[in-house]
């Protein structure tokens, strides 16, 4: 832990961080924080104006990253065709089987696609799978016919993102790996495709601030002039 607190220590003081930086500077102020021994995640904060309690402004939806996310995917899809399932790339698939291992606990598994026929049965499961963000949603593409083609689009780098109870949203957008410029593709990806989905009912400023940071790193503010315009 200690370590950790002097590397953050030491990152927070390499930098202004009371200061905000264009996108492209952002990335490379990150980029000279210094590094763990393992490959961080990069992810974007974003807070939000809108009021969470009300069902007309909620947030949340999916974006391919163009660079994909450097994650490996964990994909479960509830099919009553398993089979084709896994010969599409899924990790696990099947319907009563997988639902069964769900109930006792099992959760090795990073997304959950699911058939509309299925989703009948998947529902029943739905208070495990719902507060572990993991329940297949048609507006995020993982309730669909087409299983393949959203194994393929989750494996490649296709996000989700959902705002929480306190109007805050959390993306990672790929690893410390990645270079400057995958990073800097990836995090105007995320911006644009939160800027599209502001409630139609909200007025005057929809995102309040945004912030670029690492697992192990302090954040850094990005300046307003890259989302204003949403």
């Amino acid at each position: 832990m200690e370590k950790h607190s002097k590397r953050y220590r030491s990152a927070a003081s390499s930098s202004d961080l009371k200061q905000e930086y264009a996108l492209a500077a952002a990335v490379e102020v990150l980029a000279k924080f210094p590094k763990p021994k393992f490959d961080e995640t990069v992810e974007l904060s974003f807070r939000l104006t809108v009021d969470p309690t009300q069902g007309d402004q909620m947030v949340r939806g999916t974006t391919p990253l163009p660079h994909g996310s450097g994650k490996k995917v964990k994909v479960l899809v509830f099919t009553a065709d398993a089979d084709a399932a896994i010969a599409a790339g899924a990790d696990h698939a099947g319907l009563e089987d997988m639902m069964a291992k769900v109930k006792e606990g099992w959760l090795d598994f990073d997304v959950a696609i699911a058939t509309p026929d299925a989703m009948k049965s998947v529902r029943t499961i739905a208070r495990v799978l719902g507060p572990k963000g993991l329940m297949p949603n048609p507006k995020s593409g993982t309730v669909t016919d087409d299983t393949a083609g959203a194994i393929k689009a989750v494996k490649a780098g296709r996000v989700e993102f959902k705002m929480d109870k306190s109007a805050n949203i959390g993306v990672g957008i790929g690893k410390r790996s990645f270079s400057s410029e995958q990073i800097v593709g990836n995090a105007a990806a995320i911006i644009e495709a939160i800027g599209k989905v502001r409630p139609a009912v909200l007025k005057g400023t929809y995102i309040k601030n945004v912030s670029l940071s690492a697992s192990m790193s302090p954040g850094v503010r990005i300046a307003s002039t890259e989302y204003n315009q949403f």
